[in-house]
């Protein structure tokens, strides 16, 4: 920034196992959604490697990163992003036709995927004719479709009431254990951090918390 450089994260040394809920928590502006953007590979980092099975994804070209990410890695945001003109079905099966598969080989898998959120009869609703809480559901089952190893969400309840983020919170948990799926979270919330199995702080860049 003109000339001046700002360090988001400074020293950050962390691994992650296989189907591992965690939290990272800490001040707005500590470096917590910089980090998920690293880890997801949606940005660089300036130093340091990003392992993930095994493949320094950023060793990779970008056309390898964007096939690496499609495959392995799953999003969820504070904010749905859901495309408003398609219906709940239409969305969840998008990462995947995206990915280059046809309709009638991911239709039924995104069917079973919106069956698991609940929301078995919504699948011809578009996004305006669903609640804030089924359209963040509709937003988990499309970052389900390609099978993730791992889901990075930033402040995924941070839209929802209490009720509506309770609801979520629980199907993580779920999903996370029927799939073995790791889900890495930015999170103010104190109910989530409870059903974390590891909490993560971040202050000024630096992890300074890491408990179980």
């Amino acid at each position: 920034m003109n000339h001046n450089e700002l360090k988001v994260l400074r020293g950050i040394n962390l691994e992650i196992g296989g189907g591992e809920i965690v939290a990272i928590i800490g001040a707005s502006g500590a470096g917590k959604s910089t980090l998920l953007h690293i880890l997801g590979t949606l940005d660089r980092p300036t130093t340091g490697k990003v392992y993930i099975s095994g493949v320094e994804v950023f060793s990779l070209s970008d056309d390898e990163l964007a096939k690496f990410r499609s495959n392995e890695i799953g999003f969820v945001f504070q904010f749905h992003h859901l495309l408003p003109e398609f219906t709940a079905l239409e969305n969840v099966m998008m990462p995947a036709l995206i990915a280059g598969k046809k309709m009638r080989q991911v239709k039924g898998k995104a069917e079973l995927l919106l069956s698991e959120v609940g929301l078995s009869e919504r699948l011809d609703h578009r996004p305006a004719e669903l609640s804030g809480g089924e359209q963040q559901r509709v937003a988990v089952a499309r970052a389900m479709m390609n099978d993730p190893r791992v889901i990075l969400a930033d402040e995924p309840s941070g839209n929802l009431d209490t009720q509506n983020a309770s609801a979520l919170h629980s199907l993580l948990v779920t999903l996370s254990r029927s799939h073995g799926t790791t889900f890495v979270i930015a999170t103010h919330n104190e109910d989530l951090k409870r059903l974390a199995d590891r909490v993560m702080k971040i202050q000024d860049g630096v992890m300074i918390v890491d408990e179980k």
